[in-house]
């Protein structure tokens, strides 16, 4: 079996593959003040919680937006499951050209969904991941990775918004029955649901009038299914997309 991680700001999903199947995943909270014990014994008690034997573990491949947690991810998988992971990063195989200034710049779960993806759907392709930032990512028919946009995340915005204001309170973030609301609550709902569907249509607009051709989009992350339903531009609803992309480049540098 194989174990993989996606670390992000927000949360990090974990996923278990038997072969081809993804027999498991969760998602928790990233935390930086964990350490690797903490991680190590958190990991062993979600195994025996759901029946796994972590000595089925053969190989861990991991990407992570958090350098600090690059290190605990590797005591972790020394300690407790006696492998070395596979990091995502400068060196690794990834079958993918990245035409962007300077690759290093890039996050690696951009790259591991843009492997995916590409694996998955072909090209021309637009990914959009919804998460602690939300990301847009281009790759082209020929399988180049050719770069994006970044913006922040609905989360992030509505807790900025909360912080940032004096009167205004921190509200349940959820669809609203219309966009003129009646009260204050449903007036941030509101602005910040259609606010966000809005802004991620135009640049999906702006980006396929920009590559003057048709994009298949992909949308992934916490948020995609809370997004997709009031938006006609989304090709496909992806949730694994990211833990695809994370078997892919595994096979690619040590299957």
């Amino acid at each position: 079996m194989l174990l993989v991680i996606d670390v992000g700001n927000t949360h990090t999903v974990l996923g278990i593959y038997q072969d081809e199947h993804l027999l498991k995943h969760w998602r928790i909270s990233t935390k930086l003040n964990r350490t690797v014990d903490e991680y190590g014994v958190f990991l062993r008690n979600l195994f025996l919680h759901n029946d796994l034997d972590y000595h089925e573990i053969k190989d861990i491949v991991v990407s992570s937006v958090v350098p600090p947690l690059i290190l605990t991810l590797e005591g972790i998988a020394r300690r407790y499951f006696e492998l070395e992971p596979l990091i995502i990063g400068p060196g690794v195989k990834t079958g993918m050209p990245l035409l962007y200034d300077n690759p290093r710049e890039i996050g690696a779960d951009r790259i591991v969904n843009a492997v995916a993806g590409y694996e998955l759907y072909g090209g021309p392709l637009l990914i959009v991941d919804f998460g602690t930032a939300t990301t847009f990512c281009v790759i082209s028919k020929k399988g180049e990775y050719l770069g994006g946009a970044i913006t922040v995340g609905l989360d992030v915005a509505m807790e900025a918004l909360f912080q940032k204001t004096a009167k205004l309170p921190r509200i349940e973030l959820k669809k609203p029955f219309k966009v003129i609301g009646r009260n204050t609550e449903a007036s941030m709902q509101s602005g910040l649901y259609y606010g966000f569907v809005g802004q991620v249509e135009g640049i999906v607009r702006r980006i396929k009038e920009e590559m003057g051709e048709d994009l298949f989009v992909v949308v992934t992350g916490g948020m995609s299914k809370f997004i997709v339903s009031e938006s006609a531009i989304i090709d496909k609803v992806d949730p694994f997309l990211t833990l695809e992309g994370l078997k892919i480049i595994y096979k690619r540098n040590r299957a």
